[in-house]
This record gives structure tokens, sequence and C-alpha cells, in this order.
């Protein structure tokens, strides 16, 4: 399934019985200045959720491991679904990856799967907080796109992770409408519980599921999350603290499977890639 060197720069086990209550802690406000890439899961809980102080989006209570629909807010809109330039207009039922923004210098950078943004030949947008073919904070395109060698040359499964600048609207950046999570590689595999994002192309709403992530290999990372389908590629994985430390993609493009999913692990050509990315003029 479909799951640095130099910059190619062109445009998801339950544990029962424990409870946890996910709140995406604001990192970057918007107020400071395959796998899956492609009717709803019966995975899938349906819930309200809640929300906390200042706006901030939280999943509701749940088991780690299970996955839930997620509600609108100020955190989840952060991530958002990506589309072919040409569904711009048009948006319900053309989505066929995740991204979300990452805080940047300019405010105006997305991290997503290598493989979800590879086909330079294609124009994408990015539609933040996207819900059945709505974009409540704006359509953005994709300007640069920042790949590792690993994948251009060789689609390098340890190497599926890009970066992607954004077009500025009337005046503001991305991360000034929605704000922004902070992209933090080296952070050790599991050390925290993460919850990850994503929009299943089955799907006009997100997902999201919290667990605590384990090693798949030297290079890999997993969790155990079930439902999350095709169009969950690039989904962002968000510890408490708002900071991504995981992008889904890697392994077969994300995984073999709907109930487990993986992510390289950020180590330092990511955080070449990312150094690539916002340094370039």
């Amino acid at each position: 399934m479909e799951r640095t060197a130099r910059i190619l720069v062109t445009s998801r086990h339950a544990l029962l019985g424990v409870v946890m209550m996910f709140t995406l802690a604001s990192s970057v406000s918007a107020a400071e200045a395959g796998h899956r890439s492609s009717g709803p899961s019966s995975h899938v809980l349906s819930s309200a959720g809640k929300a906390g102080p200042a706006g901030q989006a939280r999943l509701p209570t749940q088991a780690l491991g299970a996955t839930v629909a997620v509600v609108a807010g100020r955190q989840t809109a952060r991530v958002g679904a990506l589309f072919d330039a040409d569904r711009a207009d048009d948006l319900a039922g053309g989505h066929q990856c995740t991204a979300s923004v990452v805080h940047s210098p300019r405010r105006d950078l997305v991290v997503t799967a290598a493989h979800c943004v590879s086909d330079t030949g294609t124009d994408l947008v990015f539609v933040p907080g996207y819900r059945d073919g709505h974009a409540p904070y704006g359509v953005w395109k994709l300007e640069h796109r920042y790949l590792p060698d690993g994948w251009t040359k060789d689609q390098d499964e340890d190497s599926d992770l890009a970066f992607a600048t954004v077009d500025e609207q009337d005046g503001r950046s991305i991360e000034d409408v929605v704000g922004a999570n902070r992209f933090t590689p080296g952070t050790a595999t599991g050390a925290t519980v993460v919850t990850v994002v994503g929009y299943p192309d089955s799907r006009e709403t997100p997902i999201g599921c919290t667990n605590r992530p384990t090693a798949y290999s030297s290079t890999q990372q997993r969790i155990d999350c079930p439902a999350f389908t095709q169009g969950t590629s690039g989904s962002p994985w968000i510890n408490d603290a708002g900071q991504v430390v995981g992008v889904l993609g890697g392994y077969d493009q994300g995984g073999d499977t709907d109930d487990v999913s993986y992510s390289v692990t950020l180590r330092g050509e990511a955080a070449d890639l990312y150094k690539a990315a916002i340094s370039d003029p």
C-alpha cells in the first residue's frame, strides 16, 4: 500500500481502562506573531468533544488507541487536507493527503509526507480545517516544495517527509490565520503519547487517535490506531506540548494495514530538511 543531502525545491491496541484527555497545546498561536494518500469506518467513534481555554480544541475523553471524530477548533485548524489545485473551487470528496502548519520564521510552512507532494507536475492546494466541502480558513496554494534526496533519488521510505511553503492571502500568512505547531526532530520515540489527526478519503471531516508510539526500526516508528485509511498520509503526530514529532508515512508509505501507522523517526535528515525549508530565500 502507499506508503539529506541535496534538497529538491519545487512547488495511526487500545490500552483498555486508561482514559486520556488530550489537549493540543498552543505552541505558536495565531495571535503570536498512500498508505493513505488517495462511509466512515465503524472504528470511528462519534463524539461532540470539548472546548478548552482560549478556544483550544480537545479530543473527547477516550481510551488510548481509540479513533474518534475530531470537532472543529483553533488547534485542529492547523491540520488540513491536500487537494489537486483544479479542485479548489469544488473541494467536496477530492482530498488526497493530510498536511499541517508548522512554525517557521516566514510563517508560511506546512509539513506532510514526501509521497504526497513528489509529483512536481501537479499543482496542489492546502485547506486547513477542511470540513464537508468548506474551507473555513481559505485555500492556500503550495509554492516551493522541499524533499530529501533519499526520496527524490530512490523513494527511500526512511526519507518520506516533505515541507512546502504556501502563498500569503490578503497580506496575511497562514500562520497568522491558524497558528502553528512546532516541528521538533530529535524527540525519543515513545517519550510521550501523541495524537494523530488526519483526513481519510472516505470522510469529509478529520479523525484523531491518541496513543504512545513504539520503535519499528532504528529509522521508523509506529502507532496503533484504527481506521487510518487512504488519505491520512502526512498526518502530524502531535505531543501534548504542541510539537510535531512524527508525520504519517515511511514504511510502505504509511503502513500495510489501516490499524497501524508509521512515520520516519525525525532525526538529522529531518532537521536538515526543515533548516533548508526555513532558510531558502
